[in-house]
């Protein structure tokens, strides 16, 4: 058992060392990435939504 407990002692140990070492964005860049991913998003939603829309069609075009 003090085996497990050293080896989770340890990890969270490199853990805070790791994220020590991490570059945080500042604001600008975070909200720049913010409105990246966001807008990437709504276009793939819109792309899935014609992609839906139009197979629907097809196949309800062909099955009537």
């Amino acid at each position: 058992m003090a085996g497990i407990a050293q080896k989770t002692g340890r990890f969270f140990s490199n853990v805070v060392k790791e994220l020590k070492r991490v570059s945080w964005p500042n604001r600008k860049e975070l909200t720049k990435y913010t409105i990246t991913v966001l807008t990437t998003v709504v276009f793939i939603v819109i792309f899935f939504y014609l992609v839906d829309l139009g197979l629907t069609w097809i196949i309800e075009t062909f099955l009537d």
